[in-house]
């Protein structure tokens, strides 16, 4: 496919990692000179274009901008019919971006995570979208949703990735305390919450493992007790996102 990026920032760099050795044709933006330059120096299918050609060249074109940027540097463009758009941008609801990209009317919009490199990436998108699917899931798990408020919910799920790793590293620097190894420990840490974790969890799973790890009197369910209140923290911070996210702001999720 021919493939545009409009903005060239981490999540770009990572996405066209991820499509390298692929034989697509990729069209990256300059607006983040230092991350375009090393992209079209390390994959072979990328070359740097100005906004204009990375729309008017791409079959398909990804919105990688801040929100208050893009309606800065979308309108006039040269977006067309037939034209796959794919917006992973915060706080740019579909319906100011069928305006700002008109007149394609094929936009969708997801969250990739730096893993996207790699693959495994889950990537929650509304509406289904036909070119993500069949630009990144084979590698990555594609979770279509039923409306916008679900991707919205999606986006302050994806915040538990900060605090997770948070507590994490503060294992792993425990540990290190008493065997004086810091990369043995955070391997250590990191491998050992791999393995609970299935690559494509279904129903239950989760619980599952969880339900595994609740002898009583164990060590996991003893530190878990201890660390009961952080649930009503871990509530208490996503509910914090409600109004920025247009969810509704009162009563529990459905």
């Amino acid at each position: 496919m021919r493939l545009g990026f409009l903005g060239t920032g981490e999540i770009t760099a990572a996405m066209v990692r991820g499509l390298a050795g692929q034989g697509h044709s990729i069209l990256v933006s300059p607006r983040n000179a230092a991350t375009a330059a090393a992209l079209a120096a390390e994959v072979p299918e990328v070359s740097i274009a100005p906004n204009e050609d990375v729309v008017a060249k791409s079959d398909v074109v990804f919105l990688c901008l801040l929100a208050r940027v893009a309606e800065d540097i979308l309108p006039g463009l040269p977006f067309r019919e037939g034209q796959a758009i794919i917006s992973v941008m915060v706080d740019a609801p579909l319906v100011k971006l069928r305006n700002l990209c008109a007149p394609a009317t094929d936009i969708a919009s997801t969250i990739p995570l730096p893993p996207i490199a790699q693959g495994g990436c889950p990537l929650p998108v509304y509406p289904f979208s036909p070119a993500l699917d069949a630009l990144f899931g084979a590698r990555n798990l594609i979770l279509p949703l039923a409306n916008e408020a679900a991707l919205s919910a999606h986006i302050g799920a994806s915040a538990l990735c900060s605090p997770i790793l948070d507590q994490l590293q503060t294992t792993a620097d425990w540990l290190s305390g008493f065997t004086g190894d810091a990369a043995s420990a955070e391997a250590y840490v990191a491998a050992m919450i791999r393995a609970y974790l299935p690559a494509r969890a279904t129903r239950s799973e989760l619980a599952e493992a969880l339900r595994k790890l609740s002898t009583e009197g164990g060590f996991n369910a003893t530190l878990r007790a201890a660390m009961g209140p952080a649930k009503d923290d871990l509530r208490r911070g996503l509910n914090g996102f409600r109004k920025r996210l247009g969810l509704p702001e009162d009563g529990e999720p459905n």
